[in-house]
């Protein structure tokens, strides 16, 4: 009998345990390692960041649905990873031995690389998990409470810039509905190096359609922007041009501020020798696995993509949920071929596929790949993609607690999209 650990047990780990579970059956043990008891729906942290979300909406206990399902569940901290004796250590002292590790942590929140930045010793929020997404609605109440400037957006080497579009989509909507917005200017600054960038170099016409979104809305931006410290009620940036010469400096007055911070490698994973990049993100091939060591794979956030290009003030590759779960699904592939005998053989599609909403409408897009040149680009927003993510939220989450082993964002997204064709190109 194998063992197979999980390191996470997010948008990623989850899938993996119960599509692992499903594939090896009773002959071999499939463990899940999570530092907290719940899992937690990232893609609606926005809606909790303006309180039209609660925790209990959009988490629930791990261990009773693993354990359905016969998956172990140990909550605790993995505090180091010994690749050759494959172990893991953990924070109670445990030792976990593995015959193959899947690591699923997501990314470590690089706050301190701007300094005055964060929700525990700084002066901006995040939307990044549940707890700073709670923390994030604290502040927008004050907010309300004492109408001022807004700023929100992400720092250099932010990786995922969705979220904060949609935020101040989402924040301007519920101003308006609170019919205060003409009391709180909103300005939008962003690493990228263009509305609408992404950190994909753009898909189809999200330019020109984010854009006149935020002119429509009256929001400012600043691109090429690099926040270079936050004190309390200033933010300072310095703006660059595409020869990386700074153009401008600004000063800009805020009462709330909501900034997607660097991500990094969680520091368990990147304090192992030869698994990872410079910052910390796992190093695989093109089958999900460790170069280095060949019973690791890897999937979601925590690995390593190259920037798609280089820009002004540095950017990282998002990895979208569609892109995720076929990470997923090829690394189960693979340690199931390798359990029979045979040399791994599935490659992931690594396809954007997204949702994001815009607080009354939303924008979706498709890029085939996720790296240009692509295949297929697609783009379009409208109401639909409103009701789409609230809906799909629904239908994660009781996937999740039903321990699905199918692919949820091929079966959900690609159908709402009306593009099913899109799934064997």
């Amino acid at each position: 009998m194998a063992h197979i650990v999980i390191l996470g047990a997010g948008t990623g780990g989850m899938p993996a345990a119960y599509e692992m579970k499903a594939a090896l059956g009773q002959d071999h043990q499939v463990t899940v390692i999570n530092d907290k008891p719940y899992f937690q729906f990232v893609p609606s942290n926005p809606w909790v960041g303006v309180g039209w979300r609660k925790r209990k909406d959009i988490t629930f206990d791990i261990e009773p649905y693993l354990a359905k399902k016969k998956i172990d569940f140990i909550c605790d901290l993995a505090i180091e990873i010994k690749p050759i004796e494959n172990q893991i250590v953990l924070k109670s002292g445990d030792v976990i031995d593995y015959d193959f590790l899947v690591i699923t942590t997501g990314p470590k929140l690089s706050f301190d690389e701007v300094p005055g930045a964060g929700p525990i010793d700084g002066y901006t929020t995040s939307i990044c998990d549940i707890s700073h997404a709670e923390s994030s609605n604290e502040g927008y109440e004050k907010l309300v409470a004492n109408p001022g400037p807004g700023i929100v957006g992400a720092m250099p080497f932010a990786s995922c810039f969705g979220p904060a579009y949609e935020y101040i989509f989402i924040m301007d909507r519920d101003l308006r509905k609170k019919k205060i917005r003409d009391q709180i200017p909103l300005t939008y600054v962003t690493s990228e190096p263009y509305i609408g960038h992404l950190g994909l170099s753009g898909v189809g016409d999200s330019k020109s359609m984010l854009e006149s979104e935020l002119r429509m809305r009256d929001i400012k931006w600043i691109c090429n922007a690099k926040v270079t410290k936050v004190e309390d009620g200033t933010m300072f940036i310095d703006e660059y041009n595409e020869h990386s010469d700074v153009v401008k400096s600004h000063e800009l007055p805020f009462n709330y501020s909501m900034m997607l911070p660097a991500f990094k490698g969680v520091d368990v994973v990147a304090n192992v020798e030869n698994l990872c990049n410079p910052r910390g993100f796992v190093i695989v091939d093109e089958f999900q696995r460790s170069p280095t060591y060949k019973n690791i794979y890897s999937a979601g956030v925590c690995i390593a993509i190259p920037p798609i290009e280089v820009t002004p003030v540095p950017t990282g590759a998002p990895k979208t949920g569609y892109m995720i779960e076929s990470m997923v699904t090829a690394i189960v592939h693979n340690i199931q071929e390798e359990l029979e005998g045979k040399a791994p053989t599935e490659k992931p599609t690594w396809n954007a596929i997204c949702l994001a909403d815009m607080g009354d409408t939303g924008a979706a897009f498709v890029a085939i790949p996720q790296i240009p040149p692509r295949n297929v680009v697609w783009f379009k927003k409208g109401k639909w993609v409103h009701a789409a993510k609230i809906a799909f939220e629904k239908y994660f989450i009781r996937k999740m607690k039903k321990g699905t082993s199918e692919p949820i964002y091929e079966k959900y997204i690609l159908s709402a999209l009306g593009i099913n064709r899109l799934k064997k190109k």
